[in-house]
């Protein structure tokens, strides 16, 4: 028996074609997972169509055939081969019944949708019309509760975290506060692994700031009259004013402070090895997922295994902090 024919008897569901899409906001390791798909629904005999710009692209069959080589060389590059965006019409029933339309007017069997939250709403409102669609965890924000990692979270932290510590460089130099704003506009799992990593004195993420912002001042005022000449403020998106709070900061305490906000650097660049393996298998489990008759779940990692899930149940589950995570860094913020 061939490779190729050991992987084939395994085969139980009636899939011929199957398409790929990447959604929303972009992730270090989407390439990686698109080759994972492609390569994998290859080896299984299957037709691969890639749909370009996501959802929107989807409503404008904006297909591309694709195969093993259209995936060389690109497993290292951050970005999505297949592009992204952001669809309004998939918020509205119009919208998703048409993409449905489309999807079996293709004769696509199954679609992979790689992305965040609000890109796993939209499978899910494909699968109430009938598609087949399996999610692949995408986005840097760690914010998905069903899996308890997402693809792209370890290149972004460690992009913001090397950005931090430049910034400590100077802020040291210059005896400086430093507000450094990451991303994170819901969830604040980036600032709060960073501000234990880098070593803040404050972590200001949505899921536990008090807007107390007179406590933080106090206890900045205390720490400069014991000696302290470096103080380091870790802010989430989601808790925005960075500037303002620096200006606040400064005519409450003397101490010179300078906002930075990190921004898109965190979303772009090479990802890391683990961001590149993670996707690679998240992305193949995703086609075998389809291969062996799966219907409409979502590619999961939790406690320590890949593992999928139905995506009407993953989408009812909710996400906090890690609060021991949380309980230590308030320990360690002096």
């Amino acid at each position: 028996m061939t490779r190729r024919m050991a992987f084939l008897k395994g085969k139980t569901a009636d899939i011929k074609t199957i398409a790929v899409l990447t959604s929303g906001g972009d992730a270090p390791g989407m390439n990686a997972a698109i080759r994972g798909v492609v390569r994998t629904a290859v080896v299984n005999g299957l037709k691969v169509k890639g749909i370009r710009r996501g959802y929107t692209g989807l409503l404008e069959e904006d297909f591309v055939d694709m195969d093993a080589r259209s995936t060389s060389d690109i497993i290292q590059h951050g970005g999505t081969i297949l592009y992204t965006a952001r669809c309004a019409e998939m918020m509205h029933d119009e919208g998703v019944a048409r993409a449905a339309e489309i999807l079996k007017k293709n004769n696509i069997d199954g679609l992979v949708v790689i992305g965040g939250d609000g890109s796993y709403r939209g499978a899910r409102a494909l699968a109430e019309k009938g598609a087949n669609v399996v999610g692949v965890p995408g986005t840097i924000d760690l914010d998905i509760a069903c899996t308890d990692y997402t693809i792209g979270f370890d290149t972004a932290l460690n992009t913001a975290m090397e950005c931090i510590d430049r910034v400590r460089d100077t802020s040291a130099s210059h005896e400086r506060c430093s507000i450094i704003e990451v991303m994170g506009r819901k969830a604040g799992h980036i600032a709060l692994w960073c501000g234990i990593a880098n070593g803040a004195e404050e972590i200001l993420i949505p899921e536990r700031y008090d807007y107390e912002e007179q406590a933080i001042i106090d206890r900045i005022a205390l720490r400069k009259r014991l000696g302290k000449r470096l103080h380091i403020i870790i802010n989430a998106e989601g808790i925005g004013d960075s500037n303002g709070m620096a200006k606040r900061i400064e005519e409450a305490t003397g101490l010179e402070t300078r906002a930075t906000i990190i921004g898109y650097i965190q979303r772009g660049g090479s990802p890391t090895c683990r961001d590149r393996v993670f996707a690679s298998v998240m992305g193949s489990k995703a086609v075998d997922i389809l291969v062996s008759g799966g219907k409409n779940r979502v590619v999961c990692y939790r406690e320590g295994k890949f593992t999928d899930m139905d995506i009407f149940e993953a989408l009812e589950m909710q996400k906090d902090i890690d609060n021991s995570l949380w309980e230590i860094s308030r320990k360690l913020c002096r």
